[in-house]
């Protein structure tokens, strides 16, 4: 590595260190800045283990599992791949996808969807976890596919968006746009509407691109970048995309949260804030983490901020997601799961995991949540 890029990485390390494939947070048990410690509280609800499993490590990546209603599938990086009964966690199948993985995984159309670091995106049948097809992009694989319409949306690290036919595999269309200089690892997800696909970009765009053929309907502003280093010019939306009928919400690094009309683009609201790991949503209030660890609501249609929960500050925190519409979860590097009521941000629960960190986007259920841990455990959770 040339003295330039040692030096970007130094100056990177500490600002950025929730990137999926360069932070030594999750590597280290010891954080650069001390978290802070957990707090008492009188709990409002319960969550409880009804089981775990365990499919492999996943750093540097960060691996999110999925479910169809019925069973949970979840991936690894060494290639592992597992289908577990959701009911009882009893494995159904367990494949090797025959090389190392790192993004996943996406289960729907009767597909299991998983992506690697040389840019293959593979599929498996969800049924037997048999091949079904595999087709390879044009760079690293590092957030999960989507499936829904007879389509599979993935993107790659070199700013790409492509859109494959579920059945076979075969490419639809690309869309591509020029990178900054300098980018998180944490990039954004995808959101596959009725008729577009949502996607966040580096450099604090937001668009809607044609189903049909990948044309822009509309390019939004979560953030501008600004200052006077490229450092300081990082406005990447980051993470999770949220939406419901009308609006699609968003965050971005060193840059703003806010909602859009999903049809014109247009900003329902928006306001400043700094976030990495995108936002969740419920039918009142839009969630997110900014980059210190403090969680925050905002009214979906104003963009009002009710509460904001700071006592887990520098705890590295996972994308929030909203359980039951009466909380919000978030995850942390130590893996604790933090419930919060999401009408006043206050502690309502609190559950230990494996002790290893949650950088992944933990799956809502009708009365519980899916989470995946660093260490590849896989933990069913009840809400009562």
């Amino acid at each position: 590595m040339s003295k330039p890029a040692v030096l970007l990485f130094a100056l990177l390390l500490p600002l950025l260190s929730l990137l999926g494939g360069c932070s030594s947070w999750f590597k280290s048990s010891t954080p650069l800045i001390k978290p802070a410690e957990l707090v008492d509280f009188k709990p409002s609800a319960v969550l409880s283990k009804t089981w775990e499993a365990n499919v492999g490590a996943g750093l540097p990546y960060a691996f999110s599992p999925d479910t169809d209603g019925e069973a949970v599938y979840a991936a690894g990086r060494e290639g592992k791949l597992v289908k577990l009964d959701l009911a009882s966690g009893r494995e159904l199948w367990r494949i090797d996808a025959g090389q190392p993985l790192s993004a996943g995984v996406a289960v729907g159309e009767g597909k299991v969807l998983v992506g690697t670091a040389k840019g293959f995106l593979l599929a498996f049948n969800s049924a037997d976890g048999t091949p079904a097809w595999n087709t390879r992009l044009s760079a690293e694989i590092l957030t999960p596919p989507v499936i829904g319409n007879g389509a599979v949306v993935a993107r790659t690290n070199d700013g790409k968006v492509f859109l494959l036919d579920s059945v076979s595999g075969t490419q639809r269309w690309s869309y591509s746009r020029v990178l900054p200089a300098l980018t998180l690892r944490e990039q954004g997800h995808l959101l596959l509407g009725d008729n577009a696909v949502f996607a966040g970009h580096a450099g604090g765009k937001l668009t809607a691109l044609a189903l049909n053929n990948g044309a822009p309907l509309w390019e939004a502003n979560v953030a501008l970048p600004r200052g006077a280093t490229e450092l300081e010019r990082i406005a990447d939306v980051a993470g999770p995309l949220a939406d419901d009928d009308r609006l699609i919400c968003a965050a971005a690094f060193q840059g703003r949260i806010g909602c859009f009309d999903q049809i014109s683009g247009n900003a329902a609201w928006v306001r400043d804030f700094s976030a990495l790991r995108g936002v969740a949503m419920d039918e009142r209030f839009v969630y997110a983490a900014d980059e210190s660890g403090s969680v925050a609501a905002f009214e979906k249609n104003r963009g009002i901020n009710p509460w904001k929960q700071d006592k887990l500050r520098d705890r590295k925190l996972s994308s929030p997601v909203a359980v039951a519409q009466r909380f919000v979860a978030v995850g942390d590097y130590q893996g604790q799961i933090h419930l919060l009521d999401s009408e006043d941000g206050a502690f309502a629960a609190r559950i230990a995991t494996d002790g290893s960190p949650i950088n992944s986007v933990m799956i809502p259920l009708q009365s519980g949540l899916l989470v995946q841990t660093a260490n590849g455990g896989i933990h069913a959770l009840r809400l009562q």
